[in-house]
C-alpha cells in the first residue's frame, strides 16, 4: 500500500507534510504535490501534518478521487515533477483555495 494526495493540494501546496517524510517520496509539481508509490513506506506520517486534508492510505481514498492513485503514480514519474524535501511556503493564494472543491481542472502539469 502507499499514499496518495488528492484534490485538496491543487492550487495550495502546503509542504509540512514533506518535512515529517522519512523517505523522501513527496514529488512537486507546479500547484500540487504527488507521492512516488514506489518510494513510500506507508508510515502515515504525512497525514496528520496536511493542514487541507488531502493525504489518505490508498485503501482510504475517498470514491470521488480514486484517480488520484492513478495521478500520483504517473506524476510522480512526469519530467519536471521533482523530489522536495524540504517545507516551502504555500502558494500565495493557498488560503483561497484550501476548502473549494473540484479543483481538478486547475491541476497544472
Amino acid at each position: 500500500m502507499t499514499h496518495v494526495v488528492t484534490e485538496q493540494c491543487i492550487r495550495c501546496k502546503y509542504t509540512d507534510c514533506v518535512d515529517v517524510c522519512p523517505v523522501d517520496c513527496f514529488r512537486e509539481g507546479p500547484n500540487m504535490l504527488v507521492i512516488d508509490p514506489d518510494e513510500c513506506i506507508d508510515c502515515a506520517v504525512c497525514i496528520p501534518e496536511c493542514p487541507v486534508n488531502a493525504i489518505y492510505a490508498e485503501e482510504d481514498v475517498p470514491s470521488d478521487q480514486i484517480a488520484f492513485i492513478k495521478l500520483n503514480a504517473e506524476l510522480a514519474q512526469a519530467q519536471g515533477w521533482k523530489s522536495i524535501t524540504k517545507r516551502k511556503p504555500a502558494l500565495p493564494d493557498a488560503e483561497e483555495w484550501k476548502d473549494k472543491p473540484g479543483k481538478i481542472a486547475e491541476l497544472a502539469r
